[in-house]
C-alpha cells in the first residue's frame, strides 16, 4: 500500500520515478508548536498510484524540491501550510503548478473549507480515519497507525482530483480553478514588506505616533522571531503591541501591566521595548493614518453592485463567496476613492474575473464616487 523511505539510497529510486511522471499527489505532516518555521516529519507523495512516505528527519530533499517546482501539476487538498513548508525548505517562493482540491470543491458549491475526509466521502464515498491529526510526527519510530494515516492522505487524492476536474470541465470552470490556485500559491509565498507589518496590527483609531511605534515594534518582533525561530506571538501578541502603544509605559513596572506580556520578555527585552516606544524618528517619517473601512455606497449604487455580482453568479454558476470576497470588494472601493492603479488590485480581480466582474463593478462604483469620497472625508 505504501513505502516508508528513510534511507537516501531508497530515496534515489523515488526520485527516478518522479522523473518519469509529471503529476504528483502531495501532503505533509509537520510540527509547528513552538517555532516560527515548521519542522518536517513526513512528506507524502503519490506517484502514478504508488504512495511513498518520505522521512523529513533523515533524507536530503534538495532534488525533490526541484522536481516539485518543475512538475506539470502538484495536487494538494488545502495547500496553505504545505506550501508554506515547501517554500521554507526549498528557499523558493512560488509554485506555479498547484491544483488544490479544496479550492476546486468551492467552485462546485461545497463551501470554502471542506475537509479532506469530507471531500472523499462526498465525491468518492470513501471513509478514512483522522484520529492521528495531533500526532508527534518527529518521533521515531512512527507507529503503524501514524504511517497508515499519513498514507491515506495521498492514497486517494489523484482519484479525487480526477473526479472533481471532470465535474469542473462539464461546467467550463476548470481553467478558472487552476488560475485561482496559482493566485493562492503566489499569495502564500508573498511576504509583507517589513515596513508595512504594522498594518496587520494597527487600525484607523491609532494616531500617526502610535502607528510609528507599532511599525518599530513590528519590525523588531519579526527580526527576533526569525533569529530565534519562535512564533511572533511568543515575543509579543498583536493585542500586547496595541496595549503598549495605547498605554505607552515608561518603565518595567508599567510594562508588567501590559496585556499578555510574558515576564521573560520584560526581563530580556524590556529596555529595548521601552526604547522603541520612546525613540521615534522625525514626524514627517511617521506612517499616515489608516483609513476607516469605507461605508457602503448609497442605496441605489449598492443595489447596482449586487445586480452585477448576481448576474455573474447566474451566468457562471460560481458561488458568490468564491466569486468575490469582502476584502476584494473593499479594495475596489478604495481603488475608486483614491483613483489608484488597477495593478494594485488583488491579483484575483485581474485574471478571469476582470472582464466579467471587476470592470462592471468599477463602473458601478464610479457612479457613486462623490458619495464614497465624502464618506472618506468624514472618517479622517
Amino acid at each position: 500500500m505504501f513505502q516508508f523511505i528513510q534511507q537516501q539510497n531508497e530515496f534515489e529510486n523515488v526520485l527516478t520515478l518522479m522523473t518519469q511522471c509529471s503529476t504528483y499527489g502531495l501532503d505533509t505532516e509537520f510540527i509547528k508548536v513552538d517555532t516560527l518555521w515548521p519542522k518536517l516529519g513526513i512528506f507524502q507523495i503519490n506517484i502514478n498510484g504508488k504512495v511513498f512516505l518520505l522521512d523529513g528527519t533523515t533524507l536530503d530533499l534538495t532534488r525533490f524540491w526541484q522536481l516539485l517546482f518543475n512538475a506539470k501539476q502538484n495536487i494538494f487538498h488545502a495547500c496553505g501550510e504545505d506550501l508554506d513548508l515547501i517554500y521554507h525548505y526549498a528557499h523558493q517562493q512560488n509554485l506555479n503548478n498547484v491544483f488544490d482540491t479544496q479550492v476546486a470543491l468551492s467552485f462546485l458549491g461545497h463551501g470554502l473549507q471542506v475537509s479532506y475526509q469530507n471531500a472523499l466521502k462526498l465525491m468518492l464515498n470513501i471513509d478514512i480515519d483522522k484520529d492521528q491529526t495531533r500526532s508527534d510526527w518527529l518521533a521515531r519510530p512512527l507507529t503503524p497507525k501514524q504511517l497508515e494515516y499519513a498514507a491515506n492522505d495521498v492514497l486517494y487524492i489523484m482519484q479525487l482530483a480526477d473526479t472533481i476536474k471532470s465535474q469542473l470541465q462539464a461546467k467550463h470552470l476548470l481553467a478558472y480553478v487552476e488560475e485561482d490556485c496559482q493566485h493562492l500559491a503566489h499569495e502564500i509565498g508573498k511576504e509583507t514588506p517589513i515596513e508595512l507589518l504594522y498594518q496587520d496590527v494597527g487600525n484607523y483609531r491609532h494616531s500617526r505616533r502610535q502607528l510609528m511605534q507599532l511599525q518599530q515594534l513590528a519590525i523588531w518582533r519579526d527580526q527576533i522571531a526569525k533569529t530565534l525561530n519562535l512564533p511572533r506571538s511568543f515575543i509579543l501578541k498583536n493585542a500586547t503591541m496595541i496595549d503598549l502603544v495605547e498605554k505607552n509605559p515608561k518603565n518595567n513596572f508599567q510594562l508588567a501591566s501590559i496585556k499578555q506580556i510574558r515576564p521573560n520578555i520584560i526581563r530580556d527585552y524590556g529596555k529595548i521595548i521601552l526604547a522603541l516606544l520612546r525613540a521615534l524618528p522625525e514626524q514627517e517619517q511617521w506612517p499616515f493614518r489608516i483609513p476607516r473601512p469605507i461605508r457602503h455606497s448609497s442605496l441605489e449604487v449598492m443595489n447596482n453592485v449586487e445586480l452585477v455580482i448576481q448576474s455573474v453568479v447566474d451566468e457562471t454558476a460560481i458561488p458568490r463567496e468564491v466569486l468575490l470576497r469582502k476584502k476584494w470588494l473593499n479594495s475596489l472601493y478604495k481603488h475608486v476613492v483614491f483613483k489608484a492603479d488597477e495593478q494594485d488590485l488583488p491579483s484575483y480581480l485581474l485574471g478571469w474575473r476582470y472582464e466579467v466582474l471587476t470592470k462592471p463593478l468599477i463602473r458601478a462604483l464610479y457612479e457613486d464616487q462623490d458619495y464614497l469620497s465624502q464618506q472618506m472625508k468624514e472618517t479622517d
